[in-house]
């Protein structure tokens, strides 16, 4: 069964918070425009030492794997450092999730870690490898968190003040394609890569007793299709409790909402689309790692307690 698992300290006034980028290279003029917004905030923001860099070769990466491997484990080690925020997502945390040393990382002490999109990688190694809950939320250089006053809001809220974010509801009331009520630990995020990181070391095999919430953005309906069909074959969404579906970014199929309730509507659980998180705008902060309980038909998942402590 899915484990709830440890949520790290709120965040408080003067935190210092490290910026990194696991995956993609970073436009500066984004990242300079993202920490005006954590100064707005009275947070001390740290940005590691190649999130502006380039690979040498594939410019779709943000530096080498090595760097980009050591400047997420520097901060999380790093004791003067209360949370890690990714700048951005992309392509290439798959590449250096494995050069992380992580019996260091076990050591270290946990703190709020942020992000999504192909950060996906990242939030499934933290809860299997270190045990810790994350938050699928905007990220620091992200168009979308940028122009977005409700993205930044939640995100704020939730860093701050969790308890007044325990219970989230999909805007609009969300979409209901399965009705019902469940109960389970949240876990998920981009599809597409959940469904890479099958058979990966260390990966989860399943995700039994789980809420699990997918979104994924310009991907086209048979795509789609692949993905949810491999991790029903897998066996992965075997034992799950409930489904709740995020945004479906340039995702532009009118039959994409008929596959999601043929491919999902068989499990016999609680599926709801249109919650509101992942690519699209205005994105919503999803705790992962915590209990909690999804209703359907209202629209909401109400957390058992606030996403960090």
């Amino acid at each position: 069964m899915t484990p709830s698992l440890v949520r790290p300290d709120r965040l408080v006034p003067g935190a210092r918070v490290a910026v990194v980028a696991p995956s993609g290279p970073v436009p500066e003029d984004r990242l300079q425009a993202g920490l005006d917004i954590l100064r707005g905030w009275d947070l001390e923001p740290v940005v590691a030492p190649h999130v502006l860099a380039t690979h040498d070769r594939f410019t779709y990466l943000a530096g080498s794997d090595a760097d980009r491997a050591a400047d997420l484990q520097r901060a999380w080690c790093d004791p003067e450092v209360d949370a890690v925020l990714c700048a951005r997502g992309g392509y290439g945390a798959q590449r250096m999730v494995d050069l992380l040393d992580w019996a260091a990382m076990r050591a270290a002490r946990p703190k709020p870690f942020v992000g999504y999109s192909d950060i996906t990688a990242l939030h499934e190694a933290f809860a299997v490898r270190l045990g810790i809950g994350t938050l699928h939320g905007p990220m620091v250089a992200a168009a979308d968190f940028l122009k977005s006053a409700r993205a930044q809001g939640h995100l704020r809220a939730t860093l701050f003040e969790p308890e007044t974010v325990q219970v989230i509801a999909a805007p609009g009331g969300g979409r209901v394609l399965v009705p019902g009520t469940a109960r389970g630990v949240t876990l998920g995020g981009c599809l597409s890569l959940l469904a890479a990181d099958l058979g990966a070391p260390y990966a989860r095999r399943s995700a039994r007793g789980g809420l699990v919430c997918l979104e994924d953005v310009g991907e086209e309906t048979y795509r789609l299709d692949r993905y949810l069909t491999q991790l029903l074959r897998a066996g992965w969404f075997d034992g799950v409790s409930g489904v709740l579906l995020g945004s479906w970014a340039e995702c532009d199929d009118p039959d994409l909402g008929a596959l999601l309730a043929d491919r999902l509507g068989g499990l016999g659980v609680p599926v709801l689309d249109a919650f509101g998180f992942g690519h699209g705008d205005d994105a919503l902060t999803v705790p992962f790692g915590v209990a909690g309980a999804l209703d359907a038909a209202a629209g909401l998942l109400t957390l058992d307690e606030p996403a960090l402590r």
